[in-house]
């Protein structure tokens, strides 16, 4: 029997529908329509049509217009994915009917529209796409969308939701959600981490969040303020975490009931979404290290920009202090952030501190430093001025620093 054969097994006295995937030792591996893989006696196996197991696939899903309208931008990940066994490929599904059939209940939240932007792996996210998301959210909310949800691969997600964050001041939710673990596996986080973000964007929110498991149990998804989330683990369904404060919210699960806190920006529904959507790509992003030579940071000579994410309280040696001297001299904007993951760079305590404050470097305060590397790119393209930026870096737009700070443009 071939690898994507569909079939009908009698097991326990029950007819079960699934694929057939492999054999192994001696039995029959079928992934059932519930996602579960067993085994079982070859011989109990029927072959049978596709169409008859496999009703719904490709309908239609009926949409409820009395509620909420949210849209789906999706960009790639495997949020609403599925293997097909007969390639071993793992197929994205991006239509909105596609993402209602592989996360049951959505239709009993909002009614929804889609857009596919693109079908990338996230690690080749680029700022174009960034920009072209941005404006894409734009028009959405300003055609109506009560919310809106993206959907995206989690190895750069983070970034993502920092630059949309930059870029757009939204006055509805923009909820960014992504799965650790393909919808065909039984752990699975792509049904919760759907029902949960789609619950958030028809939520009170009105600022960019992203909306991930909370923990390895499917009770609780926490709401991330854009701008102060790190995927933290490479595989664990509750790897992202808030940084430098608590998340600003949290969905119950299976009630979908949302919490905010008293930091979450709410929905202003009587504002337009603000696009600012240039940015400057000749910003650099470089970790200090033990001696690193200064011809390091003389790669990024010519730049509008460079992040350095330096030890302790944002330090590094006295050669690559030299080096950035001589970057800010050719106007080039230096901003030093921590490699530690909590606390706040000040470079006033220490000798290495306060001659990287002389060499012109602009302390990034308690900003993640990928996320310093995203506000800087938005940064210099709004302005020109290096004083101009230097003020901007200092300055909380989008909570990025401080405790709560969350200001508009």
């Amino acid at each position: 029997m071939e690898s994507g054969t569909q079939v009908v097994c009698r097991y326990a006295g029950t007819d079960l529908a699934g694929t057939y995937i492999t054999d192994r030792d001696g039995m029959a591996v079928i992934k059932l329509i519930s996602g579960y893989n067993i085994g079982v006696d070859p011989t109990c196996l029927t072959v049978v049509a596709p169409a008859e197991i496999t009703e719904g696939v490709g309908m239609v899903v009926e949409q409820d217009t009395t509620l909420p309208q949210l849209s789906i931008i999706s960009t790639g990940g495997t949020i609403a994915s599925r293997v097909d066994y007969r390639t071993g490929a793992v197929t994205s599904q991006f239509t909105a009917d596609d993402i209602m059939r592989a996360i049951p209940g959505l239709a009993d939240i909002a009614q929804f529209r889609s857009e596919v932007l693109a079908t990338i792996l996230s690690e080749n996210m680029t700022p174009a796409i960034w920009q072209t998301l941005a404006t894409s959210i734009c028009n959405e909310i300003k055609n109506g969308a009560e919310g809106v949800m993206v959907t995206h691969g989690t190895d750069t997600l983070a970034y993502s939701a920092a630059a949309v964050s930059f870029m757009l001041d939204t006055p509805v939710p923009v909820v960014f959600v992504g799965s650790q673990r393909s919808a065909d596996r039984p752990s699975s986080d792509n049904v919760m981490n759907g029902l949960a973000s789609a619950a958030a964007a028809t939520s009170d929110l009105g600022e960019v969040t992203v909306v991930m498991h909370s923990s390895t149990n499917d009770d609780t998804c926490a709401i991330h303020r854009g701008t102060r989330v790190r995927k933290m683990h490479t595989s664990r369904r509750d790897a992202f975490q808030s940084i430098g404060m608590a998340p600003v919210g949290s969905v119950a699960y299976p009630s979908l009931d949302v919490t905010l806190s008293k930091d979450a920006v709410r929905r202003r529904p009587d504002t337009e979404p603000v696009l600012s959507a240039r940015l400057e790509e000749k910003v650099g992003l470089v970790t200090f290290y033990p001696g690193m030579n200064p011809d390091v940071i003389h790669a990024f000579d010519g730049y509008r920009g460079l992040v350095v994410s330096g030890t302790g309280l944002g330090h590094t040696s006295v050669p690559v202090i030299e080096a950035l001297r001589s970057l800010t001299d050719a106007g080039t904007v230096v901003v030093m952030t921590s490699q530690c993951l909590n606390g706040r760079v000040c470079d006033r305590v220490y000798d290495t501190g306060r001659d990287l404050l002389a060499a012109g470097v602009v302390e990034g305060e308690d900003m993640l430093p990928e996320v310093a590397y995203v506000k800087l790119m938005w940064v210099l393209g709004q302005t020109t001025d290096t004083e101009e930026a230097a003020r901007l870096m200092a300055t909380p737009l989008r909570g990025e620093f401080g405790r709560c700070s969350y200001n508009g443009f």
